[in-house]
């Protein structure tokens, strides 16, 4: 498999702060970055989809770009810019042709990681649609991370642009004046982690984010009591609480065991891990608005029914501040 960082250039805002967050994300890594495009051709007499023209500015029927329109020059020039604000890193460019969400799938196999554009809280941008950005994070077995953006704007290109730096600024913590800055540290990376299903492939993932980083990793596992356990305890509180204590300890403990190899692995890596009683969906959205990154699994289900994205990471996709980095394990 060839270490690459892959990033989906669809001409949205969204797409571009993707790239931004690829580029920067390929230097902590030291790889090349490859910027794609996919051109779906549509049959005459259909023309373009209405929402293609308006979203992304391209030309179905060209993909080349050549007389100053098409996904091809959608590409140069995003590409053009990552190495004009990156330089030195090795940023290469795709044009495909196909189904994007297939496309992108295939693409995917190659590489260290995917990254692709997200409107946060409207819900996925994807690549071009949002039924694709979803079909990719729920079939690839490779690591996705989505980006959002900040609010629309008339200038795509400067939007994506402005919002990229917003973005970057807003991952790392803020400076002695209480402005994010680029040359502070890192905010910590968030991991939600279920102790039932603790994958290597997600944890080593999170852990080495954090230390690419060098920041805190914050792990977070949240546990409810069994559905039998408060029967007939309405009336008790007591010892409804302390049966509370008792399953919260033994959990926090169970995490403290999942952990120790890894802590021996990553010395460098601090890490602040919390097991509680509640909702992880709830939990993770709050601490997105403190993260550089937050870290949430996917289980690859092989079934006739097809792939499934589970309910909390699908609200983390839709609600989460930070870019998002789903990561499938079986």
């Amino acid at each position: 498999m060839s270490r690459t960082v892959i990033v989906g250039i669809d001409g949205s805002h969204e797409s571009l702060a993707a790239a931004e967050w690829a580029a920067r994300e390929a230097r902590l890594r030291t790889l090349p970055l490859r910027l794609v495009n996919v051109w779906e051709p549509v049959p005459e007499p259909m023309g373009r989809p209405p929402m293609l023209g308006a979203e992304t500015g391209q030309d179905t029927r060209d993909p080349s770009g050549h007389g100053g329109t098409g996904p091809g020059k959608v590409l140069r020039d995003a590409t053009d810019g990552i190495r004009l604000r990156h330089p030195g890193l090795d940023a290469t460019a795709e044009q495909l042709t196909g189904r994007a969400n297939e496309e992108l799938v295939n693409a995917a196999q190659d590489a260290e990681l995917l990254v692709l554009g997200s409107r946060g809280l409207s819900g996925i941008a994807g690549f071009l649609l949002g039924s694709v950005g979803l079909h990719v994070v729920a079939h690839t077995e490779r690591p996705v991370v989505l980006v959002r953006a900040g609010e629309q704007a008339a200038d795509e290109q400067a939007a994506g642009e402005r919002a990229a730096g917003e973005r970057a600024a807003d991952e790392q913590a803020p400076d002695p004046t209480g402005i994010p800055s680029a040359a502070t540290p890192f905010r910590p990376v968030v991991l939600g982690l279920d102790t039932a299903h603790a994958e290597h492939t997600l944890i080593r993932f999170a852990f080495e984010a954090a230390a690419l980083r060098g920041t805190t990793l914050r792990i977070l596992h949240d546990w409810s009591p069994p559905p039998h356990s408060a029967y007939g305890l309405r009336e008790r509180p007591e010892p409804a609480a302390d049966l509370d204590t008792d399953l919260g300890r033994a959990d926090a403990t169970a995490l403290a065991e999942i952990l120790l190899p890894w802590r021996r692995e990553f010395p460098a890596v601090e890490v602040a891990a919390q097991s509680r009683s509640g909702k992880a969906a709830d939990d993770l959205l709050a601490a997105s608005r403190e993260a550089s990154l937050v870290v949430v699994g996917r289980r690859v289900r092989h079934s006739p029914v097809g792939a499934h994205i589970g309910p909390v990471t699908h609200a983390v996709l839709h609600h989460a501040v930070a870019p998002v980095a789903v990561v499938a394990h079986g």
